[in-house]
């Protein structure tokens, strides 16, 4: 698959060869739905917590008697059905995560960057880098592709320079070639992919290194 790659001023340089094993297969919507929950339950926290009846503090002693009264039989005031009383089933603190095969993770990457590229979503871009880590700079370079829309920015190494420049883009998240998100990927209107970072994602996910993505 031929692409063309942009400079940082949004115009044409050359073409690429991006292998048809990583942006031109068949998009399978399985498994990037599989691939997509799993990292968003990975997030969870699970730190919600309710208290049940036996745990409310409060009197163990009835309100009233149980008979005499004309009223209905009443418990504690710890009852569940009592306000300030316990939480019938709440959520307790529990982990959410758990693990998709690799292969699974790897072929939704895959099948988003296919999708991507084939809904004319990606373009490469010359490397660059933020020199001054400047918010505005990195902006103003972003602008040269389009509106302000949804961005997914993929690098090819640990740039901290740039990585400080996008921290503050509300509409922009930014991935390392070998740390892709499945999520962010998929819901990003836009995917500027630098051009090194294209050229290693050709070997890195169809299987040409000996390296994993995890």
């Amino acid at each position: 698959m031929n692409r063309t790659v942009y400079s940082i001023d949004g115009k044409e340089l050359r073409s690429i060869e991006l292998d048809d094993a990583v942006f031109g297969l068949p998009v399978n919507e399985d498994v990037i739905w599989h691939a997509i929950n799993n990292e968003l339950a990975n997030r969870r926290q699970g730190n919600a917590s309710t208290k049940d009846r036996g745990e409310v503090h409060g009197s163990n002693a009835k309100p009233y008697k149980q008979k005499g009264t004309g009223r209905a039989r009443r418990g504690d005031k710890k009852s569940p059905i009592l306000v300030g009383g316990g939480v019938v089933f709440g959520p307790k603190p529990r982990d959410y995560s758990y693990t998709i095969p690799k292969k699974a993770k790897r072929l939704a990457i895959k099948s988003i960057l296919s999708l991507k590229a084939q809904s004319d979503m990606l373009k490469v871009v010359e490397d660059f880098s933020i020199d001054s880590g400047k918010t505005r700079d990195l902006v103003g370079l972003l602008k040269n592709f389009g509106d302000t829309v949804r961005t997914v920015l993929v690098l090819k190494d640990d740039d901290p320079k740039l990585k400080q420049a996008a921290a503050n883009i509300p509409w922009l998240s930014y991935l390392s070639y070998n740390r892709l998100s499945a999520h962010d990927l998929f819901y990003g209107r836009r995917v500027l992919m630098l051009e090194t970072a294209a050229k290693n994602l050709s070997g890195f996910y169809a299987g040409k290194t000996q390296e994993a993505a995890e």
